[in-house]
């Protein structure tokens, strides 16, 4: 067999994976909180450590928990689909955009140990919005 006709792996094959295992791992966390924000009772989001959600109005959580999951689907479904692509950079803006409101509201509220989950969903979302928008965009369907 030549080289030729061996599957080499290349760089921008490498980032394309590399960036669709951000995009799942991104949908995945955001899948998991809107799970626990739209379906969970409040008192057992307090329980488990979202203090917060026991002082917000209840459409609030669940308004939350809409906008995490449309992100999550975003981050998915049009790169998957090829169906307007630009969507998933849009989606990834998005989840930065609900961390860029998270990490303030829980420092004020002193909840700074929850930095570092923050962190990991910003660098993800990061991570999802440079690939897709620069490094290894994805074509739409011709």
């Amino acid at each position: 067999m030549t080289v030729n006709a061996m599957a080499v792996a290349t760089p921008s094959r490498n980032w394309n994976i590399a960036i669709w295992a951000a995009q799942i791992a991104l949908a995945g966390l955001y899948l998991m909180a809107a799970y626990m924000k739209g379906l969970m009772p409040i008192p057992d989001l307090a329980a488990m450590g979202m203090s917060w959600a026991q002082g917000a109005p209840v459409w609030l959580v669940r308004g939350i928990a809409l906008v995490e999951f449309l992100g999550a689907v975003g981050v998915i479904l049009p790169a998957a689909t090829r169906i307007l692509p630009q969507l998933t950079v849009w989606a990834a803006a998005g989840l930065l955009a609900i961390q860029a409101l998270a990490i303030p509201f829980h420092l004020f509220r002193g909840e700074a140990g929850l930095l570092g989950f923050n962190l990991i969903y910003v660098a993800l979302a990061l991570f999802v919005l440079w690939g897709r928008a620069r490094k290894v965009p994805i074509a739409p369907r011709a």
